[in-house]
């Protein structure tokens, strides 16, 4: 494992991570998170749906970002489309900006989808400095502030780490914010919590079994296997959408989201 995936996921990280508590907040709010089993839950059920989704965004973000990053530079500075532009209409630039429309369709809720960029605008502005990459800077071109998973993708690949990589560190994400959060909020022993999360291990591993590198370009910019952004996994989570919106509304709040 690149050791550069632990500054990623480190909630030390000076990205904000720690401020969200990926809607554990309001499930302790309503009762619907109260002890350990419920946790467990809660994050099994948030692993499965948004971090897989997660999961896949972030492993695609890390395809493209070298494929970008390495691609010969046209005359206004960025990569040609012929050659990294994954077939879609505009190149390359266009291609980033699509990724990002997928994660901004399979995020129903406003207020997760404004949560989702805030993070990823502060972690593209950290990552930039920390791992100095032209990859950050074909990627803001097209969307100055992409979502979470999509910033992860890209930081992993400038990072150096590989898309299953990029994944584990998305999937991993999903569920320590908000095991963290709920344990600071119901006062529940860390140590049961973190066995909760060592639990999770087979789970995490099995969302970067497949990591998504079939979506990777060849040279003339289609796939290898014809998947296009759409075919990124859609799971949804009608209950995470729910709390994030009362969560947003609510007039006292410990956690952003």
């Amino acid at each position: 494992m690149n050791p550069a995936l632990l500054l990623l996921t480190d909630s030390r990280l000076p990205a904000g991570g720690h401020a969200h508590s990926g809607g554990a907040e309001q499930a302790v709010g309503c009762g619907a998170v109260h002890d350990l089993p419920s946790l467990s839950g809660f994050l099994r059920g948030r692993l499965r749906t948004s971090g897989r989704v997660a999961a896949a965004l972030a492993a695609a973000a890390c395809v493209h970002a070298s494929r970008t990053a390495s691609a010969p530079l046209d005359e206004q500075g960025g990569p040609q489309a012929a050659w990294a532009g994954l077939g879609e209409p505009g190149g390359a630039q266009a291609a980033w900006a699509g990724l990002d429309a997928e994660a901004d369709a399979r995020t129903a809720s406003p207020a997760q989808r404004a949560a989702s960029r805030t993070q990823g605008r502060l972690l593209l502005r950290v990552a930039r400095r920390i791992w100095p990459s032209p990859a950050f800077d074909f990627l803001a071109r097209a969307v100055p502030d992409p979502h979470h998973p999509v910033a992860l993708g890209t930081a992993a690949y400038a990072a150096g780490a590989s898309p299953g990589e990029a994944a584990l560190a998305a999937a991993y994400h999903a569920v320590t914010g908000p095991a963290t959060a709920a344990a600071r909020l119901l006062g529940l022993d860390p140590v049961e919590v973190h066995r909760l999360l060592a639990d999770l291990g087979p789970d995490l591993t099995e969302m970067t079994a497949d990591p998504v590198t079939g979506l990777a370009p060849t040279p003339h910019g289609t796939a290898a296997t014809g998947r296009r952004w759409a075919d990124l996994p859609a799971h949804s989570a009608p209950a995470l959408d729910l709390l994030a919106e009362r969560h947003a509304a609510a007039e006292v709040r410990l956690f952003v989201s």
